[in-house]
C-alpha cells in the first residue's frame, strides 16, 4: 500500500515538474526570441543610417572597373576601410596579391561573409544611361554588378558588429572577396589552402534582379578552365614555309576537332574557347600559340571526363602538326549545393524586408533599357518577391539510345567549392535590371544608380538579420551542420578539380589593365566632392534618348468595337 501511494505520488509530481520546466524553457525561448527581434530592429535602423556609406562603397568600386586578379584599387580601398573599423586584415592570401581576409570578434561561431569584386572586359558604361555610352571606350566595366556585394556585406557586418559590442555577443565575423570570379580563379585555392577550415557557415551575396535565396542543388555546372599551349618552329612564311611547324595550325586544328566532337557529346556539356595567342605577324610561322577553354558539366566525374577528351583532341592536333603541347589549369568550380536550414532562416527575413520601393525614374530606366536590349519581358523592375529557390531536379531522364541525362543548366560559380567546405547560402539582391544578356555593358547601367543602392540596403538588412539568427539561435547552425553532414555530403564527397601543384594565374588581365587603368583613373569616384557617382559624371537620372522616352510615354491604341 505504501509502495502504491509512493507510485501515485511520483506519477502526480513528475508531470507537474516537467510541465513547470516546459513553461520555464518556453519562457527562456520567448525571452531569446524577444531579444533577437529587438536586435533585428536595431540592425535595420543601423543599416538605414549607413545608406550613404553603402552608396559610396558601391560607387567607388564601380569607378575602379578592375578585371580579375588585377583588383588593386579595390583591394587597397576595402582593406583600408575595414582596418579603420577595427578588423584584422590578412593580405595576399592563397598566393593572390589582391585577395584578403578581414576578421573581427572572438570565439564561435565563425561566420564568413563574401562577395565578388572583379568586372567584365569591354563593359564600360555610364550609369543611369539607357543606351550604350561607355565611360572609356573599350575599357572593362561592371557588366555584372560585382561592385555592389562588398558594399552590402560591409554595412551589414558593421551594423552587426556594433550590436555585438553593445550586447557583448561572442562570435567572429570574417569578410573576404571573390577575386577573379569571372575566371573562376580563386575560391578553390581558398578551400585547398585551408582558409575555411574553422568556419561554421558562409553567407555569400550576388547581384540579381530580385531578393531571394535557394537551397540544395542550384543547377550550376562545374567547370575546368584550362589553357593549351602549342610549340612548333618559326620560319619565313613565304621564303621557307617547309621549315616551319605552325603552333597556330595546331590551335586551329584543336578547335576544329573539338567543334566536330561536340555533336557526339552529352547535351549537358557546355564548352567554349578563345585564342589567347595566335602568333606575332603573318610573315613568321608562329612557333608558339595557345587556346583557352572552359569545360563545363553537371558532376565531378563528367567534368573530368570532358577535360580528358579535350586533352586527347589537343594531342591529336599536336601529332598532325608535329608540334608539342602543354596545358595549364587556370581555374575551376564544382557544381554548387546550398544549405537548407540557413536558407529557410534567411527567407523568413527576406519576407519581412521585401523588395525596395522603386521610383518612377527607376522603372523608367529599367523599361527603357529592356526595350533597348530587346528583352523578351519589358515590365521594368520586380515588384513581386521571389519564392525560395528549391533544388533543381537531378533525377536522370533516359534518352533515346538508353543514355540517362540530368536536366540542362548553364553557368558556373566557384562559390560552389566553398559550399562543399562549409554550410553556405547565396543571398541574391535586386540591384540589376531584369531581362538583360548578362556579362554585357547593359548590365552596368543600373549599378551606380538608386536601383543598385536600394537593392544593397534591402540585402544588407536581410543579411544582418540572418547573422543575428546564427549568433543568437544555436539551433540554426546545429541544423545547418546536420543538413551538411547527413544530406549534402552523405553520398557526395568533394574532390578538388585543382591539385596541390596548381597556382593562381595572377598574370591574367595584366595587359588589359595596364592599357586602360590610366584612362579609368581620371574617372575614379571622389566622395569628398560629390554625393554620388552620377553627380560626379554629370548624369541626369535617368538619361534616355528622345525616341526612347517618346516610345515609353506613348499610350496604347484603343481597340475599336
Amino acid at each position: 500500500m505504501k509502495y502504491l501511494s509512493n507510485t501515485l505520488l511520483f506519477l502526480f509530481i513528475v508531470p507537474s515538474i516537467l510541465f513547470a520546466q516546459g513553461n520555464k524553457f518556453k519562457k527562456v525561448d520567448g525571452r531569446t526570441s524577444d531579444k533577437v527581434e529587438k536586435l533585428k530592429q536595431e540592425a535595420i535602423a543601423a543599416i538605414d543610417q549607413r545608406k550613404d556609406q553603402a552608396q559610396q562603397i558601391n560607387d567607388m568600386l564601380f569607378s575602379f572597373s578592375e578585371l580579375g586578379f588585377q583588383e588593386v584599387e579595390s583591394f587597397n580601398y576595402l582593406t583600408n576601410l575595414l582596418e579603420k573599423e577595427g578588423f584584422t586584415i590578412q593580405k595576399g592570401i592563397a598566393g593572390m596579391p589582391t585577395a584578403w581576409i578581414a576578421t573581427w570578434g572572438s570565439g564561435k561561431p565563425v561566420i564568413a561573409i563574401g562577395s565578388d569584386v572583379d568586372c567584365i572586359p569591354k563593359a564600360s558604361q555610364k550609369p543611369g544611361v539607357a543606351y550604350k555610352d561607355p565611360i572609356v571606350e573599350g575599357a572593362p566595366g561592371h557588366g555584372e554588378g560585382h561592385n555592389s556585394g562588398q558594399a552590402l556585406n560591409i554595412v551589414a557586418a558593421l551594423s552587426v558588429k556594433q550590436l555585438m559590442e553593445k550586447n557583448k555577443l561572442s562570435g567572429t565575423l570574417m569578410l573576404w572577396p571573390g577575386v577573379a570570379e569571372e575566371l573562376l580563379g580563386a575560391k578553390a585555392f581558398y578551400v585547398r589552402d585551408g582558409y575555411f577550415k574553422d568556419v561554421d557557415a558562409c553567407i555569400f551575396t550576388h547581384v540579381a534582379d530580385n531578393l531571394s535565396v535557394n537551397y540544395g542543388d542550384a543547377g550550376y555546372n562545374g567547370m575546368i578552365s584550362v589553357k593549351f599551349s602549342f610549340e612548333g618552329q618559326a620560319a619565313h612564311a613565304a621564303g621557307a614555309p617547309w621549315r616551319g611547324r605552325s603552333a597556330l595550325d595546331a590551335v586551329e586544328l584543336m578547335n576544329i576537332g573539338w567543334n566536330f566532337r561536340r555533336e557526339h557529346l552529352e547535351l549537358t556539356q557546355r564548352s567554349h574557347y578563345v585564342v589567347s595567342d595566335g602568333g606575332d605577324q603573318p610573315n613568321v610561322v608562329p612557333s608558339k600559340a595557345s587556346v583557352w577553354y572552359y569545360f563545363r558539366e553537371r558532376s565531378y566525374p563528367k567534368i573530368k571526363a570532358l577535360f580528358e577528351k579535350g586533352i586527347k583532341v589537343a594531342e591529336g592536333a599536336a601529332l598532325m602538326t608535329d608540334t608539342k603541347f602543354t596545358y595549364e589549369i587556370l581555374g575551376s568550380a564544382w557544381p554548387g549545393h546550398f544549405n537548407k536550414p540557413i536558407a529557410s532562416a534567411m527567407y523568413d527575413n527576406i519576407k519581412r524586408i521585401g523588395l525596395p520601393t522603386w521610383s518612377s525614374d527607376d522603372q523608367l530606366l529599367a523599361k527603357a533599357t529592356q526595350k533597348e536590349l530587346q528583352s523578351p519581358k519589358r515590365e521594368g523592375l520586380a515588384i513581386k518577391l521571389d519564392t525560395i529557390g528549391t533544388p533543381v531536379p537531378t533525377a536522370p531522364t533516359v534518352m533515346m539510345g538508353g543514355q540517362s541525362m540530368v536536366p540542362l543548366t548553364g553557368g558556373s560559380d566557384d562559390i560552389s567549392d566553398i559550399s562543399w567546405a562549409v554550410p553556405t547560402v547565396v543571398l541574391l539582391y535586386p540591384s540589376n535590371i531584369p531581362g538583360l544578356p548578362g556579362h554585357h555593358w547593359s548590365d552596368a547601367i543600373s549599378m551606380a544608380t538608386p536601383i543598385a543602392h536600394k537593392g544593397i540596403v534591402a540585402g544588407a538588412k536581410v543579411e544582418a538579420m540572418t547573422l543575428l539568427d546564427m549568433l543568437l539561435k544555436p539551433e540554426v547552425l546545429q541544423q545547418a551542420k546536420a543538413y551538411y553532414t547527413d544530406e549534402q555530403t552523405k553520398d557526395t564527397k568533394y574532390t578538388p578539380l585543382i591539385s596541390a601543384k596548381e597556382i593562381p594565374a595572377i598574370y591574367l588581365n595584366q595587359k588589359i589593365m595596364t592599357e586602360f587603368k590610366p584612362k579609368l583613373e581620371k574617372f575614379y569616384y571622389d566622395p569628398t566632392k560629390y554625393k554620388t557617382y552620377l553627380e560626379q559624371l554629370g548624369i541626369k537620372y535617368p538619361t534616355l534618348r528622345d525616341d526612347q522616352r517618346a516610345d515609353l510615354e506613348k499610350k496604347p491604341e484603343s481597340k475599336g468595337k
